[in-house]
């Protein structure tokens, strides 16, 4: 058993059927990170002074030393920038999430407090700005709980909402364990939430944005004007609209933080496409707290049973045993080799399988063949099909054959099987019965190393067809 735990298709091509508040054409989301007194800082306990996201072009760590220059960066967030982003949503009444540092919320009782006078959603950025990349699953569970200690100390109530930044590949999985979270954001794989599973449970996922933030204003190849904000947000804004007019809306993310855009220069950026967001019509402005809660209500999780990637080997080959006829050592070997959430859908599951037939051997692929009954032959006058077998075949109307019919499909049988050693397959969905009739007239005249590639191929498209019917 080999699981891959990554995800590489997640919606797939066709995106769930959203349904945003009042059949809105997107969510715009917006996140406030209160970061400052959280930062590095020997004040702080840490080894050196903080070197990210600030004014300082090319900024290090001063080890065991504090930096007042980038304190004081910090510092305006806190003391000027927080304020002037305050000012502006409550202004434009578009409510707001905050990505809450523990350890900065609780030197900011001004700044929690003008937050939940604005109603505000104020989830967890984590204890304090630590770099989880080389910490152990246990520390890292600690702080976790550290954080969600001050953050309820502080607000009066635990957070609901998580998101580190600077997290591990445990992350998302502490927060799954941890249990009581209704979202994490730990992710930047979709533009629509999804669900991640983990050790039977479910945690809904809203993936957050590294583009569409602010934090570009301090990074390389980022922005340095206040335009260029403004027309990424908008063209962003603009591509997932029109996909919403289509039928599928999304939501948009916007990462800000106050320090960066709550300088003056830069905060005309954010209040001209607020104001251009708003000019539109059916559009949601909403806290990630409401669209996890819309989420859950309208989009469950999956049952973890009905995942194949997830389900026990002996529950596995029952369920997709006949997917491939009476051959159950394919879904076997296919449990036994890679899986993960690309293949818990008909195209992916059937990928794993097939990969599984084409690499047998010609006798192994020759069993499978001859595990096929005949068309409308002896075993299902006798009623000896397989449930697969017998709707398919009657789907065809091959069960409502003449007399006349029957005897000309019984003899075609004999004299294919007696050429090939195997019976005639076809994927008879969608198909007439003379269709299938000229099919069979057409293929008996194959050379035999024709025929048997023909006769694999039409078994891989039966087991997909089958698939199709149990998986999305």
């Amino acid at each position: 058993m080999n699981r891959y735990p990554r995800d590489m298709h997640g919606h797939g091509e066709n995106t769930p059927k959203v349904i945003w508040p009042n059949g809105a054409k997107i969510a715009v989301q917006f996140v406030i990170n209160y970061e400052e007194g959280g930062e590095n800082c020997v004040l702080h306990g840490d080894a050196s002074s903080e070197a990210f996201l600030s004014e300082i072009v090319g900024a290090a760590p001063w080890p065991e030393q504090r930096h007042w220059n980038m304190e004081s960066i910090y510092e305006y967030g806190a003391r000027a920038g927080f304020w002037r982003l305050h000012r502006l949503f409550t202004k434009m009444a578009i409510p707001a999430t905050v990505y809450g540092v523990a350890t900065a919320l609780e030197r900011s009782p001004a700044q929690v407090a003008a937050m939940q006078d604005s109603d505000w959603e104020i989830a967890s950025h984590g204890l304090k700005w630590i770099d989880y990349k080389d910490h152990t699953k246990t520390d890292e569970r600690r702080d976790m709980e550290d954080a969600i200690r001050i953050h309820t100390e502080v607000t009066g109530t635990p957070p609901t909402g998580w998101y580190t930044g600077r997290c591990s590949a445990n992350t998302v999985d502490l927060v799954t364990e941890q249990g009581n979270f209704t979202y994490v954001s730990d992710s930047y794989a979709d533009d629509l939430p999804y669900w991640h599973h983990h050790d039977g449970k479910n945690q809904l996922v809203i993936p957050y944005t590294l583009d569409t933030n602010d934090m570009r204003f301090a990074s390389p190849q980022g922005f340095n004007a206040g335009d260029q904000f403004y027309n990424y947000l908008k063209d962003s804004f603009d591509a997932l609209y029109e996909e919403g007019v289509e039928g599928a809306p999304k939501m948009l993310s916007i990462g800000l933080h106050c320090r960066l855009i709550g300088r003056p220069g830069r905060i005309q950026s954010l209040k001209r496409f607020m104001k251009y967001a708003q000019s539109h019509a059916d559009v949601w402005f909403a806290k990630r707290i409401e669209i996890a809660q819309h989420w859950h209500e309208h989009h469950a999780a999956p049952a973890s049973s009905a995942i194949p990637s997830e389900m026990p080997q002996q529950e596995f080959v029952q369920t997709y045993g006949d997917i491939f006829e009476h051959s159950t050592w394919i879904p076997q070997a296919a449990w036994e080799g890679e899986l993960g959430a690309a293949h818990d859908t008909a195209i992916g599951l059937h990928s794993a399988l097939c990969r599984i037939f084409r690499r047998a051997t010609d006798a192994q692929r020759l069993a499978v063949l001859r595990a096929h009954p005949d068309l409308a032959g002896k075993l299902a006058d006798a009623k000896q099909l397989t449930n697969s077998s017998t709707s398919e075949q009657a789907g065809a109307g091959l069960d409502a054959l003449t007399d006349a019919q029957r005897r000309e499909f019984q003899e075609l049988n004999t004299r294919y099987t007696e050429k090939f050693g195997f019976p005639f397959i076809i994927a008879v969905k969608g198909l007439t019965k003379d269709q299938i009739l000229q099919a069979f007239i057409t293929r008996i005249d194959n050379d035999p190393n024709t025929e048997f590639t023909t006769a694999c191929q039409q078994v891989e498209r039966i087991a997909l067809l089958r698939l199709t019917q149990i998986l999305p």
